[in-house]
C-alpha cells in the first residue's frame, strides 16, 4: 500500500508511479467520508483540474467516487486555475473544492488540492482528519462517470468565465487596458493562459499554448525558470512590466521594464504601500517565516498588525477567515489580499500591481524605490540543494541542535525555528534551512543589503553544512 500524505499544499506524487486512479480513488473516498461525517447536510463539491497530463481523467475519477457517495460534483468544462475552483466554492456553497494540480512541481507530478467552503485551502486540522480516513485499498465506484452525469450527480459550469466577471467587476480594466501601459504575460503553459488572454488581448503573451508537459520545465515563476521571458522583455523595450504564473496560476512572479525579476518580497511590500498607504485600507499583515524582515519594519511604521506564521498558505488562510488580515503572503510566490478570496492568486495579484502603476503613472523601480526610501534596500536569494536524503537530515538535526554559531565570517546571534531554522546575523541579515514539505529538497534562504551579500552568505552557509 501506497501510504499518501498531505504536505503543505495537498497531496503530489509522479504520474503512473503513485499518481494513479487508483489512489486518486482513495483520496477521493477519504474526502467524500469526511463530508458525510462532517457536512451531511452541504453534499457539494466543485472540482477542477489544470493543464497538467490526465487532469479531466482524474477529474471524472474523482467525480466517480463522490457520486459514489450521494455527493453531487459541480466541474469545469476546461482547464481552470486553482482561484477559480476557490472562487466557485463561494458562489455555489460548496463543502470543499478539490482542484486536480501539482501547482508549481516537474511536469511529471500531479497532485489534490483541497479547498473549504470559504474560498481558500482547507485548515490543517480538516485535511489531517481527511488524511486519516484514506482507505488501504481504492474503492469501485457504483456509477461511471456518464451515468453521474445522466443522474444530475454531475453538473458542468463555466468557472473561468465567472472568475473573469469578478476581475471585471474589481479592477479599472479601462484604464489597464487603454492606459498607456504595455504588459507582457507568460503561463508557463499553465491554466492562467485564457484567462489572460480574455482579460487583456492586446498584451504580449508566452508560452500560452496547451503544453501538459511544459515544455520540459516545472512551471514555477521564479527568474531561472523565466530567462526566456526576461530576454522577450528587454527585447521588446516597450514593455512596462511582465507577468508570470505558475502551472495552476495561483502563484506570482513579476518583471520591470528592463526584464529585471521582481520577487515576492518586494511584492508585499508594495501591495501593503498600495492598500493601505494609497487606498487607506487596514487589516493585519500575515506573512510566513522565509519572508523579508523588511514586511515587519513597514507594518511598524503603518501602524498595522503583522504576524508570522509556518510555511504554507493553509496557515495564513487560518487567519484570514477568522481576522481582518489586508495581505497573506509568502516567499514562494502565493500572496492573497483584502477584498477577494482568501487564497493564493497570481493574476489578480499581478492585475493590482499594474492598476497600481497605471493609477500613479510610475514604473516598478519608481515604486520599488518609494519602498527602499521607507524601510532600506534589500535582497533575498535562495539555493535549492538536492542532496542524498542522509546528509539532509544530519543538517537538519545539526540546526536543532544549535551546531551552527558561524557561517564563514558571518557570527550567529540569535535562532527561530517556527518552521526550519532562521539564524539571524547582525544588520538584519538572516540565512535559513529548511527541508521542503513538497520535494526532496533542501532550502536556504538569505537576506542582507543587496544581492552580492545574500548570495556570499548563502555560498559560506552551502560551505559550511556540506563540509565543501
Amino acid at each position: 500500500m501506497y501510504n499518501i500524505k498531505f504536505g503543505t499544499d495537498g497531496w503530489r506524487a509522479i504520474i503512473a508511479k503513485d499518481y494513479t486512479t487508483d489512489n486518486v480513488r482513495r483520496v477521493a473516498d477519504a474526502t467524500a467520508r469526511w463530508i458525510l461525517q462532517n457536512r451531511p447536510d452541504q453534499k457539494i463539491v466543485v472540482i477542477g483540474y489544470d493543464c497538467r497530463f490526465g487532469g479531466q481523467m482524474f477529474l471524472e475519477t474523482c467525480a466517480e467516487i463522490f457520486a459514489t457517495h450521494g455527493i453531487r460534483s459541480l466541474i469545469a468544462n476546461k482547464f481552470v486555475s486553482t482561484p477559480m475552483v476557490s472562487l466557485a466554492c463561494t458562489r455555489y456553497q460548496a463543502v470543499l473544492g478539490i482542484v486536480i494540480t501539482a501547482s508549481h512541481n516537474p511536469p511529471s507530478y500531479n497532485g489534490y488540492k483541497l479547498k473549504a467552503h470559504y474560498g481558500g485551502p482547507l485548515s490543517p486540522i480538516h485535511i489531517s482528519e481527511v488524511e486519516a480516513l484514506i482507505p488501504e485499498h481504492a474503492p469501485s465506484p457504483s456509477l461511471s462517470f456518464a451515468a453521474a452525469m445522466e443522474s444530475g450527480l454531475v453538473q458542468v459550469i463555466d468557472m473561468e468565465t465567472e472568475y473573469i466577471e469578478q476581475v471585471e467587476a474589481s479592477f479599472d480594466m479601462e484604464k489597464l487596458r487603454n492606459g498607456g501601459q504595455s504588459w507582457a504575460y507568460d503561463a508557463m503553459y499553465g491554466a492562467g493562459q485564457d484567462a489572460m488572454r480574455r482579460l487583456l488581448p492586446e498584451a504580449t503573451f508566452l508560452h500560452c499554448e496547451y503544453n501538459p508537459g511544459f515544455d520540459g520545465q516545472a512551471p514555477e515563476p521564479i527568474h531561472r525558470n523565466l530567462t526566456e521571458f526576461s530576454e522577450l522583455i528587454q527585447i521588446a523595450g516597450d514593455i512596462d512590466s511582465g507577468l508570470a504564473t505558475d502551472g495552476d496560476a495561483d502563484r506570482v512572479g513579476l518583471y520591470n521594464d528592463r526584464g529585471e525579476f521582481v520577487d515576492s518580497h518586494h511584492i508585499i511590500l508594495l501591495l501593503i504601500h498600495y492598500l493601505h498607504k494609497h487606498k487607506g485600507l487596514h487589516g493585519k499583515v500575515v506573512n510566513s517565516f522565509s519572508c523579508t524582515g523588511k514586511i515587519r519594519k513597514l507594518a511598524e511604521l503603518y501602524g498595522l498588525e503583522q504576524e508570522t506564521t509556518k510555511i504554507g498558505f493553509k496557515y495564513i488562510c487560518d487567519i484570514m477567515v477568522k481576522e481582518d488580515v489586508l495581505i497573506g503572503g509568502e516567499e514562494s510566490g502565493g500572496i492573497a489580499i483584502k477584498g477577494h478570496i482568501p487564497e493564493r492568486d497570481g493574476i489578480w495579484i499581478g492585475l493590482v500591481i499594474w492598476e497600481f502603476m497605471a493609477k500613479t503613472g510610475k514604473s516598478l523601480n519608481e515604486l520599488i524605490q518609494e519602498i527602499y526610501d521607507i524601510v532600506g534596500s534589500f535582497a533575498v536569494e535562495r539555493y535549492d540543494l538536492h542532496i542524498d536524503e542522509d546528509i539532509k537530515q544530519k543538517i537538519v538535526a545539526s540546526c536543532a541542535q544549535r551546531t551552527y554559531t558561524e557561517f564563514g565570517s558571518y557570527k550567529v546571534e540569535t535562532v527561530e525555528d517556527l518552521d526550519g531554522y532562521k539564524f539571524h546575523l547582525g544588520d538584519e541579515r538572516w540565512v535559513m534551512i529548511r527541508p521542503s514539505g513538497t520535494e526532496p529538497v533542501l532550502r536556504v534562504y538569505a537576506e542582507a543589503e543587496n544581492s552580492e551579500k545574500a548570495f556570499d552568505i548563502l555560498d559560506r552557509t552551502k560551505r559550511a553544512i556540506l563540509g565543501a
